[in-house]
């Protein structure tokens, strides 16, 4: 019960956070709502996407959730929620004390931005909603969420596929190495993809959520 007041003390914030058309974006205020995001993301990285999520009531849910806040895109038409993203703040991390992306990366040169680094995760939305404008609401509540907290960095982590056998995933780290941070803020796999053994695709098809990072 600590740890879900916690959750839905954000900000002091309105209700709804953005709006375009019948989408609107809120921060999950119950236990319910981030049910309801949850189940949504079980939808899209098992059913959909074929993640191995261990679950009996077709929820995707870890550790990290009763520690974040939960922003979710509701369509009013259908009062379904389509879109989501979990957001960590630093001093929920400080107390859980980890983050979900050091479990893949080292993240030891990123000690001294603790402070002023939130971890987003978990971004998903529904593929009847993908061309539209539920990803740029959500986006655009992040940066507010950012501004209104003072925070400055922003980290997580985002998937490519092996479904081809690796020469997708091979080519998109190739078109990568052009966008690499400066060496002193690098992180480190903990398990490293062994690309060189891969050939590469002929053409890099780069995944939704990563070619919207490179965008922004």
């Amino acid at each position: 019960q600590a740890r879900r007041r916690r959750r839905v003390e954000n900000l002091g914030l309105p209700e709804t956070l953005g709006r375009i058309g019948s989408l609107e974006v809120r921060l999950a205020r119950t236990a319910k709502e981030v049910k309801r995001a949850q189940r949504l993301r079980f939808k899209v990285f098992a059913e959909e996407l074929g993640a191995r999520i261990d679950s009996e009531d077709g929820l995707d849910r870890d550790s990290f959730d009763d520690w974040c806040d939960h922003l979710i895109v509701r369509d009013d038409d259908s009062l379904r929620v389509i879109g989501t993203y979990r957001i960590l703040p630093p001093h929920r991390a400080r107390h859980l004390g980890r983050l979900y992306s050091e479990s893949e990366f080292d993240l030891s040169r990123l000690a001294h931005l603790r402070e002023s680094m939130v971890e987003i995760g978990r971004s998903c939305v529904h593929r009847d909603y993908r061309q539209g404008p539920a990803i740029m609401l959500l986006w655009a509540v992040l940066a507010q969420y950012m501004r209104g907290n003072g925070y400055r960095h922003m980290v997580g982590c985002a998937s490519a596929s092996l479904a081809d056998g690796g020469a997708q995933a091979a080519a998109l780290r190739d078109s990568l190495q052009a966008h690499l941070a400066d060496p002193e803020y690098r992180v480190f796999p903990r398990v490293p993809f062994p690309h060189e053994r891969f050939e590469r695709a002929a053409r890099c098809e780069m995944p939704p959520l990563i070619r919207g990072y490179m965008r922004l």
